[in-house]
């Protein structure tokens, strides 16, 4: 049986706890197999309002832009503490699910990593889970990582 290598693991980061860990491990499994970890944040341009979606407003979306600055250099730094280098940070906008899938894997990914939806019921129902929308449309493997259970 072939051992399936990654090269190249694409993960979402949304400052969730999900999503933190989701980004932990892909660095595990970067490490395991000497590849590299592309880590994303996508800044939403589009609000979904009970009318359909509505374009954000600029301030809005420079605020988007400037937390995920820091979401992207807290993940630097936890690369580096785990003695990893291999971190490509990308800030990126539209529709998280669909730049997943559809625009970064120009990257070459072999493997998307993200963490199981924090939405509640509702939330899946009007907006759709990212991770079963990634699911069911990554051009690659996808993993999802689910909180671990104490």
């Amino acid at each position: 049986m072939e051992t399936q290598t990654y090269q190249t693991i694409l993960v979402g980061v949304d400052g969730s706890e999900q999503a933190n860990l989701a980004y932990k491990r892909a660095i595990g499994v970067a490490k395991r197999n000497q590849g590299r970890v592309v880590v994303v944040h996508v800044v939403e341009n589009k609000l979904y309002t009970m009318m359909g979606y509505s374009t954000m407003n600029d301030s809005l979306i420079e605020q988007e832009t400037d937390e995920a600055k820091e979401i992207l250099d807290e993940c630097k730094k936890y690369a580096k503490s785990v003695g990893f280098s291999q971190v490509e940070t990308l800030i990126t906008y539209g529709v998280a699910k669909e730049v997943m899938c559809k625009e970064l894997p120009e990257y070459h990914v072999d493997l998307i990593m993200v963490g199981q939806s924090g939405l509640n019921a509702v939330e899946r129902m009007v907006v759709g889970s990212v991770s079963s929308y990634i699911i069911r449309h990554a051009p690659c493997d996808v993993l999802i990582v689910h909180p671990e259970i104490n």
